[in-house]
């Protein structure tokens, strides 16, 4: 059984319609990502999964979301974090005027157990990140934006999560510290958290997942095996980056026989 499952879900701003009968499963132990454009929904999925969506003035209107196969579409976003549901935002948002350590303990508040548990999580967050130990007493506002990122994990980990949302975990991040955030999620998965993983760095997304999606304009416009949508012509050319090479020889050949060709695209 998937651990968390998503079917038909539909979600929108008032007039504007966001998700459109959006369905795709996170089994137990597994990164599963979400590609696709801005403006494709990858944001509001998340934010409609965790129950969040209403703070963004938006609203759920259709589907549901089921954890372990209970209902779960229909709980506040608080009573998600203590199920074991729980999102990383996009952007980094920590409480900047709060210590590091302020901001561990909040992420505490809600989840399950007692100060036990709370420690436990603790000891694993500053072993994933030695960092946020030394800082301790820093206040978050004065981390670098690969710290604060790295704040921002720590701190949901503190809810000892059963399904991790991470909302473009890479964004605006050098690419030694995106490879060092990347490298994270990989243990956190390996621990046992089943990660659902929201990414515009696709090539980073497919190595780090088993089984992706792709979003456009609201709508899964593909699925598959993270392997098979690497190996996707579509995919390479439209999230990789990846030139189409039977074209691109066909224009050099075309350009070779027009002289033409040659002169213009000089």
């Amino acid at each position: 059984m998937a651990s968390l499952e998503v079917r038909g879900l539909v979600a929108g701003y008032g007039p504007v319609r966001a998700l459109r009968d959006v369905s795709l499963e996170v089994p137990d132990g597994a990164v599963v990502a979400v590609l696709g454009g801005n403006g494709a929904g990858k944001s509001t999925l998340l934010r409609a999964i965790s129950r969040t969506l209403g703070f963004h003035r938006g609203a759920v209107t259709g589907g549901s979301v089921h954890l372990d196969g209970r209902p779960v579409h229909r709980l506040s976003a608080a009573r998600m974090v203590a199920a074991g549901v729980v999102q990383v935002p996009e952007g980094r948002q920590v409480f900047a005027r709060m210590t590091v350590a302020d901001n561990l303990r909040a992420g505490a508040l809600g989840a399950p157990g007692g100060r036990r548990e709370a420690a436990e999580a603790l000891a694993r967050v500053h072993v994933l990140f030695p960092v946020l130990a030394e800082r301790a007493r820093q206040r978050a506002g004065l981390l670098s934006g690969g710290e604060q990122q790295m704040l921002a994990l720590g701190r949901a980990l503190m809810a000892r999560p059963r399904v991790l949302l991470l909302d473009e975990p890479s964004l605006g991040l050098a690419p030694l510290m995106a490879a060092r955030i990347a490298e994270a999620v990989q243990e956190i998965n390996e621990a046992g958290t089943s990660v659902l993983l929201v990414e515009q760095n696709a090539a980073l997304a497919l190595r780090l997942a088993s089984t992706a999606y792709v979003l456009e304009v609201g709508e899964v416009a593909l699925s598959g095996t993270a392997d098979s949508l690497a190996a996707s012509d579509e995919v390479r050319r439209r999230y990789l980056g990846v030139v189409d090479e039977t074209a691109a020889e066909d224009a050099g050949r075309a350009e070779a026989a027009h002289p033409v060709l040659r002169r213009w695209s000089a």
